[in-house]
């Protein structure tokens, strides 16, 4: 069996990208090499990447038209170069006709209507070729309940044909560490052991919620610690502490991580605080409420300062335990996940 993935690019980057690379690490330690080594393809490809040596990669060059017209024309190359690499089954990672596991990392309605904007034409093409996709495709896997609810209610999918799957996380690399150690991660990120720290993690703030956040708790004496993208302004209790390459000792720094996204339809961030023992602040629209535990997480309404101010004020009142290992409620190795797919894959060639 050949699988292909199919995926914007191949290289370190956030979304369905840093998850196309997940599968590709994932399928390699399951033994997909040699024959078997999965087609994958992209826009970009990073050949330095030692994962770009893991697969057969096929660039499909895009650049040379303009925006509006590169997805659906890597969508109908794709058809060309699956067929030419034997492609027993294809994984969309991004919106492309003919894949017969179609990823749903969230969707280009579900986005317009959580934050209100207008639809464009160029968003009609969008929704549409999302749509062919789903209709093509033989199993949908949605990346959280959310987004398995939008696919019922926003697109018409039946059921029965989408997989809930939750993306995985470097199990290895996210992992709580004794007080000792946290005491000196809060000395090097400059953090008071009398301070309530709130980790805000983004490079896009007012998508994430940092305007919300700061007016809900303005005078509160809390830090909001960006790190990621400099904020253009701060309020008073804002501190901004860089880009962190080690993003997991920022979550083992500090008290709580805080979101208020107005759309997130998984949000890996909240497993990686969890499991690095970091319990979250964030509002209902974050899809990964689901798969954390409820000692772990803080929930407010989305939108809704006076509710986070409130429900910030209760999770500083509550006893200040780290979290357990067990309040992410699913696997989340990256083989673990790899091997679901693998196990679908084999469904599916086995129908034919």
């Amino acid at each position: 069996m050949r699988i292909g993935i199919s995926a914007n690019a191949l290289k370190f980057s956030g979304g369905l990208e840093r998850y196309a690379m997940d599968l590709v690490r994932g399928f390699a330690h399951a033994g997909f090499d040699g024959r078997q080594k999965p087609a994958f393809f992209a826009r970009k490809i990073d050949r330095a990447l030692p994962e770009s040596r893991l697969v057969e990669a096929h660039r499909i060059k895009v650049s040379f038209l303009p925006g509006k017209l590169r997805d659906a024309y890597f969508s109908w190359m794709l058809k060309r170069a699956r067929k030419k690499a034997k492609v027993d089954v294809l994984i969309g990672c991004n919106r492309v006709e003919g894949s017969e596991i179609a990823i749903c990392g969230g969707t280009h309605i579900g986005f317009l209507r959580a934050t209100g904007r207008c639809k464009k034409r160029s968003d009609t093409r969008q929704i549409a070729l999302e749509r062919r996709q789903y209709a093509q495709a033989e199993v949908i896997v949605a990346h959280s309940d959310m987004m398995r609810d939008e696919l019922r209610a926003l697109y018409g999918i039946d059921e029965g044909k989408i997989c809930v799957l939750y993306p995985p996380v470097g199990a290895t690399r996210f992992l709580p560490v004794d007080d000792a150690q946290r005491v000196r991660l809060r000395e090097q990120f400059g953090f008071g052991l009398d301070e309530t720290v709130l980790l805000f993690p983004s490079s896009s703030h007012e998508r994430k919620g940092l305007p919300l956040i700061e007016k809900a708790l303005a005078g509160m004496d809390v830090v909001i610690a960006v790190v990621g993208r400099a904020p253009e302004r701060r309020a008073p209790n804002v501190r901004y502490i860089g880009y962190a390459k080690n993003i997991e000792d920022a979550y083992r720094a500090a008290d709580f991580t805080i979101l208020a996204s107005s759309y997130e339809p998984f949000g890996l961030v909240g497993i990686e605080s969890v499991m690095c023992g970091t319990p979250v602040i964030f509002p209902a629209s974050i899809g990964c409420g689901d798969a954390i535990a409820d000692d772990a997480k803080h929930i407010f309404r989305s939108g809704d300062a006076a509710d986070l101010h409130r429900v910030v004020e209760a999770a500083m009142r509550a006893p200040r335990d780290r979290v357990s290992g067990d309040a992410v409620r699913y696997d989340a190795r990256i083989d673990a996940h790899a091997g679901a797919l693998i196990e679908l894959a084999r469904e599916i060639v086995g129908k034919r």
